[in-house]
């Protein structure tokens, strides 16, 4: 009898094909820089043909999005972001000090994924008009993230006395980014923990009364 077909297997298959192609760029990006990366690095590394990655992918500007996607938690995932537990759990919580300790933690796990490429695609993005495009939607998407957390803090407690809503969108977009982590993490060797008690600190004196 004819063995029937089994897509599903094969689709479970490109998926982890793929992934693999996006982790071993990610690596290659982060060790050597856009401009330094070619798809048939990628190939060779990731035990794939560069036809392949070119059949997928199309070319390496979508790979460096795709890194982009999935370390930011946007990619592959079925569930909107504002819409998982961590989310609901900010949401949720009645508390604004607790809330922003939340967010503190959350920035931290985010960051330690995603910021090692945001650097990479600020270089890359000088010269490359649609990674610009890429960056500049990864920032307007981080800040309407903010304003939600706004939102958030708002539906239990007013803000810091005279400060607006926007300046209070802007302080936190701006406090809460890659390069401040970078300059903490990297440069001055903090640890997570440290980032996380800082982060916390410093948005509870500047947003609440």
């Amino acid at each position: 009898m004819k063995r029937k077909y089994d897509s599903s297997k094969r689709q479970a298959r490109a998926l982890e094909s793929q992934t693999q192609i996006i982790e071993t760029a990610r690596e290659l990006f982060i060790e050597n820089g856009y401009s330094g990366v070619s798809i048939e690095t990628i190939a060779r590394k990731a035990k794939a043909s560069p036809e392949t990655i070119y059949s997928v992918f199309k070319n390496k500007r979508t790979i460096l999005a795709r890194t982009m996607e999935l370390a930011a938690g946007t990619g592959d995932s079925p569930i909107p972001a504002m819409l998982r537990s961590y989310i609901q759990e900010v949401t949720a919580e009645r508390n604004q000090h607790r809330q922003i300790q939340m967010f503190a933690r959350r920035m931290q796990l985010f960051f330690s994924h995603i910021a090692p490429l945001v650097g990479i695609v600020r270089d890359a993005a000088k010269t490359e008009p649609e990674i610009k495009k890429l960056l500049n939607k990864y920032l307007d998407d981080r800040y309407q993230g903010m304003g939600f957390f706004i939102d958030c803090l708002l539906a239990n407690g007013p803000l810091r006395n005279g400060l607006s809503k926007l300046s209070a969108i802007e302080t936190i977009w701006a406090l809460a980014s890659a390069e401040i982590y970078n300059l903490l993490i990297v440069n001055r060797s903090w640890s997570e923990e440290e980032y996380v008690d800082w982060l916390a600190e410093t948005l509870t004196r500047l947003l609440l009364p």
